[in-house]
């Protein structure tokens, strides 16, 4: 049976016009002549028999079906691009895992960690991306996803099994320049120094100084950033103190750019997990790839949670 599906070229033009409003510029970015471009719009819209496209005095805009039609060929192109680069990439040798991430944890434990994965496993290809919240597997390529949260947070998280992987110890840190005297690594004198927010835990310096039992008016304010690693870089140039992961600044504790300013975590309860898609075959990349984390945590440095008082 013949599939309803338009020509590649015609889907093509579309999304490119679509994304530029402009059939010059689509034309442009093909290297098509506008006149291809218009033909190939043409066809599409009959194929499909609804108007994709409004002309205007200006050019040309989307009609509604046409908005939400685009959205979707935006995706199947990009996934069809996606599978065709992995064909390319492997020429038919070995396995590939697409794992999702939650982005500096990748960037500062996982990547350099896997020249040890290609050694171990020299034909398993690791694809990461970048995701913070829980998603539907059923959505998305990834086989599986690294994830920070609370066991509460990790068993909503629908059609999925969990492996814990690391205990997440959280410390007040800062530029040594920001504590002058020891008394400065109270929790008390902490309140009084500039505090660095990040803006997926917005909560996370007032829960910490209320464990302290110490009053910090000022506790929700200060710079706001959305990844820690952009925090820890606010640190280290002085800007302020900040509430990060410990085991994501091993390096700048190591080098003296940071310090721990109070040895008092904040108890969060919160950990890293390997996330897997439940009631499906996993491919065995996926339960290659959970081998080697766990034998990797087990290799690592212990690091233990200090009591809070």
């Amino acid at each position: 049976m013949r599939r309803k599906i338009p020509s590649l070229q015609a889907l093509a033009c579309f999304e490119a016009a679509a994304r530029h409003q402009s059939y010059t510029r689509a034309a442009q970015e093909l290297a098509l002549t506008q006149g291809a471009v218009s033909r190939q719009l043409t066809a599409l819209e009959d194929f499909v028999g609804v108007a994709l496209f409004k002309r205007t005095r200006h050019g040309v805009t989307l009609t509604q079906r046409g908005r939400d039609y685009a959205a979707q060929v935006a995706l199947r192109l990009k996934a069809l691009e996606q599978d065709t680069l992995e064909v390319m990439s492997t020429q038919g040798r070995g396995s590939v895992l697409h794992l999702a991430a939650v982005p500096t944890f990748a960037t500062r434990w996982l990547i350099p960690r896997l020249p040890d994965l290609k050694r171990a496993q020299p034909d398993l290809t690791v694809h990461i991306e970048t995701r913070t919240r829980p998603f539907l597997f059923a959505d998305t390529p990834f086989d599986a996803a690294l994830f920070a949260g609370t066991p509460g947070q990790v068993g909503q998280w629908a059609g999925t099994q969990a492996t814990q992987l690391l205990d997440e110890v959280v410390l007040p840190v800062c530029h040594p320049g920001l504590l002058q005297g020891s008394d400065k690594r109270l929790p008390e004198a902490l309140a009084g120094l500039p505090l660095l927010q990040q803006s997926t835990r917005p909560e996370a310096w007032r829960q910490w100084f209320e464990a302290q039992g110490v009053a910090a008016p000022q506790a929700l304010s200060g710079a706001r950033f959305e990844l820690f690693s952009m925090t820890v870089a606010a640190a280290v140039h002085g800007m302020g103190l900040a509430l990060v992961p410990r085991l994501l600044i091993d390096s700048e504790l190591a080098r003296g750019d940071l310090v721990v300013a109070c040895e008092r975590p904040l108890a969060n309860q919160r950990a890293y997990y390997l996330v897997r898609p439940d009631g499906r075959d996993n491919p065995p990349a996926t339960q290659i790839f959970l081998d080697w984390l766990v034998q990797s945590v087990q290799n690592a440095p212990r690091v233990t949670r200090t009591p809070v008082g």
